[in-house]
């Protein structure tokens, strides 16, 4: 499975307004089902629950925080680029710019653990950071994706 398949432009947010974690989660969220919703509460409580175990923050000025809800029928995968830095207590210490937010059922388990780490190795390499930081619209942030996965 590709992420192209699943992060496409209108699942990209570019910038992300919120100025912390919490309000990253809620502004990606918000893509995936309407803010208030059963389902958008399900999916915060679901990475707040999986941010508290460990902070999804990999380092390099990336978060991939994901979690599973039932509320939510299939995998869905969101992204972007914030407007600033924002603390995310990553493994490094360092603010986060790239975030990719991953939930879905527990019937997708394993797709979800695929994507997650298909996300990892893609922004591991300097240069795809450097190719989605500098993304300036959601077209741009998923050629940078489709990009680094020809590669």
């Amino acid at each position: 499975m590709l992420l192209t398949d699943l992060l496409t432009p209108e699942r990209v947010r570019v910038p992300i307004a919120a100025p912390d974690k919490r309000g990253v989660v809620a502004e990606l969220a918000a893509m995936i089902a309407p803010a208030g919703s059963e389902a958008y509460g399900a999916l915060l409580q679901a990475v707040e629950e999986r941010e508290a175990v460990l902070s999804t923050g990999i380092g390099f000025g990336v978060a991939i925080p994901h979690g599973r809800a039932a509320a939510i029928a299939e995998l869905a995968v969101v992204g972007g680029v914030t407007a600033s830095p924002v603390a995310f207590d990553a493994i490094d210490g360092e603010p986060v710019r790239l975030v990719f937010l991953i939930v879905g059922p527990d019937a997708a388990a394993g797709q979800h653990v695929k994507v997650l780490g298909r996300i990892a190795r893609l922004v591991r390499h300097a240069d795809t950071r450097a190719a989605l930081l500098s993304a300036t619209t959601p077209e741009a942030f998923c050629a940078a994706v489709a990009d680094a996965e020809a590669s």
